[in-house]
């Protein structure tokens, strides 16, 4: 990839985002303007921004690397992404909006009238945002280590430089032209490319080959281990090594391996023959992994279905709680404008998706060897070199570089822009614009200093385990706070502990290694078939053993969630509950009134 170019199409959409969040200087003035753009966005604009902050690195880099490690199989997993909208349309966008929230904490205390639940709510807004945040930066570490062999925390702080800026300087007003704007950019820097590369595969007969054929090298091949993994070899095999392999040494000589599993160490060298299939590889400590269409029952160690539908349910369910998302909704100006959004949200995700898929299969084909280098998030990045070559693919490679800078800009801005709201609400002790300039630089330090202490992560996996989090959590407060009348402040508390604690826990033992094989592992690292219906539950029969604690003022609160936004005409005021009266917006920031028991 020629780096000039690569480096110019990033620098330039590094130059808009800051260029676009010095204009928020201009146009931001209010705390209405830093939180929800003043309610005044419309839905085509709010959708293109929902779109460009939602479609992360996970969308434009981790799909296409999933499919190259399994092929077909994973075609289904965009799915979960784009059906959450569904559910955000028909169960809470509408409501949500009518809220008249800021966040997802103003949300929780206006419904249920107590600081206990608004301060857990802050919590799991922090915790999620985070563990997404932290994909974002790996993310443009790897995109620049690929353009310029930078050290790969390089790229997580010049992401993290310029989101707060743009954020700091314009809030939400601001950051939502820099996330449409994104959108359309992301969506061309893939659709662009696309049509290349699928001609070139076309002259190169690859009509012929189909795109779930077993992945084999097309020319000689060396490729270097950066970690102890197993490689499973369906026949025999000749290679020239260097390196340890089976507990032996070889100083470039040729092997042949026998069918079967083959542990090979870190730093080994290994050389492929043009035809040579490409081994199965995963982490010498790690699990064998059997297809995912395959019966829960048998002994096996890890139980791919059940991993299936728990992802596709954390994808589903937890969309709706992510606090990123959840803060768009509040800038459209009335209910049936944040349904309108949705529906349009609908469209241009689902547009999207059709095309990680495309370079997924061609990575197969062109760029096998990733899947042994612990580096398949590239193949969106090295395949208009391998495929098209010339000054045309270099072209094309800048522009997906681009493209893969600005999801992590956009998602990072929406979710910085979400955490530092909560943190100036309910966290620093100020008020006012230079407050929230500092919480927006206290939420994009901790991610930041994550992505560089981590670096093994898989940018798709990081993603989901936000999900589950999210879905465990937040997706039971909102189903049940909007359309059940019985959910009491005990109940929600002990259904945000329960169910979202118990999916955090389970991430965070999972990235430790602590699972154990086999079921618990599986149950572990895939939580939410089982800590949605906890979170559920447990709201429930709490809320129903405490109905005394039913809050006086939830009918109000019901109706001015369902009912249209003419019957309550007076918005609400930052940080005050559905159906007071709106305080003037120049005022105190967001919180003032949760801190003060909500009163005026």
């Amino acid at each position: 990839m020629n780096q000039t170019y690569a480096l110019t199409a990033v620098t330039v959409v590094v130059l808009v985002t800051v260029l676009v969040g010095a204009l928020g200087l201009r146009i931001s003035r209010t705390t209405s303007d830093f939180y929800v753009a003043s309610r005044t966005v419309g839905p085509r604009l709010n959708a293109a921004a929902i779109s460009g902050e939602y479609l992360s690195a996970a969308s434009f880099l981790g799909i296409a690397g999933l499919v190259l490690l399994q092929g077909p199989e994973m075609l289904w997993y965009p799915v979960g992404y784009t059906a959450g909208y569904l559910v955000l349309l028909v169960l809470v966008a509408a409501p949500l909006r009518r809220s008249g929230a800021y966040t997802l904490p103003d949300f929780a205390e206006a419904r249920l009238e107590s600081l206990a639940v608004r301060r857990i709510a802050v919590l799991f807004v922090i915790g999620v945002g985070w563990l997404y945040l932290l994909p974002q930066l790996q993310g443009a570490g790897l995109t620049l280590q690929i353009l310029t062999g930078a050290p790969h925390w390089v790229g997580g702080v010049v992401v993290a430089v310029v989101v707060t800026v743009a954020v700091a300087a314009g809030g939400m007003r601001s950051i939502t032209f820099v996330q449409a704007f994104q959108y359309w950019l992301k969506l061309t820097a893939l659709l662009v490319p696309a049509f290349f590369l699928i001609a070139a595969w076309a002259g190169d007969g690859g009509p012929r080959a189909r795109f779930d054929a077993p992945a084999v090298f097309r020319e000689h091949t060396v490729v270097t281990l950066a970690d102890d993994v197993r490689l499973t070899f369906d026949e025999p095999l000749t290679l020239t090594v260097t390196g340890q392999v089976d507990g032996r040494s070889y100083a470039g000589e040729p092997l042949t391996l026998a069918a079967g599993r083959h542990a090979v160490r870190a730093r080994a060298r290994l050389e492929f023959t043009p035809g040579s299939a490409v081994p199965e590889a995963r982490a010498e400590a790690g699990l064998g992994v059997s297809s995912w269409s395959e019966p829960l029952s048998g002994n096996r160690p890890e139980f791919r279905l059940y991993a299936t539908y728990g992802l596709i349910l954390a994808t589903f369910l937890g969309t709706m709680g992510l606090p990123h998302v959840a803060v768009r909704f509040y800038t459209s100006p009335n209910g049936r404008a944040a349904r309108r959004t949705t529906l349009v949200v609908l469209g241009l995700v689902g547009v999207f998706y059709l095309l990680p898929p495309v370079y997924g299969a061609l990575g197969r084909i062109y760029a096998p060897e990733l899947a042994l280098t612990g580096t398949a998030d590239a193949a969106v990045l090295v395949l208009p070199e391998r495929v098209v070559g010339g000054v045309l693919g270099d072209l094309l490679g800048a522009l997906l570089a681009g493209g893969a800078f600005a999801a992590f800009l956009s998602t990072a801005s929406g979710l910085t822009m979400a955490v530092a709201g909560v943190l100036h609400q309910d966290v620093l002790p100020t008020r006012g614009v230079r407050s929230f300039r500092v919480a927006a630089l206290l939420a994009m330090l901790v991610p930041l200093g994550g992505s560089v202490a981590a670096t093994d992560v898989p940018v798709a996996d990081a993603v989901a385990l936000a999900f589950a989090v999210s879905a465990s959590s937040f997706c039971p407060l909102l189903v049940l706070g909007i359309w059940w009348r019985g959910l009491t402040p005990p109940g929600a508390v002990a259904g945000l502990v329960t169910g979202g604690g118990a999916a955090l826990s389970a991430v965070l033992a999972t990235r430790a290694g602590l699972a154990p094989t086999g079921w618990p592992h599986t149950l572990l690292a895939w939580p939410a078939v089982w800590s949605v219906p906890l979170g559920f539950l447990t709201m429930v029969l709490v809320s129903l053993a405490t109905g005394s604690r039913i809050p006086a003022g939830t009918a109000a609160t019901l109706a001015r969630l369902h009912l249209p936004e003419a019957l309550y005409p007076s918005e609400p005021g930052p940080g005050r509950g559905p159906g007071r009266a709106a305080g003037p917006t120049t005022g105190p920031g967001p919180g003032d009134a949760a801190r003060t028991g909500g009163a005026p």
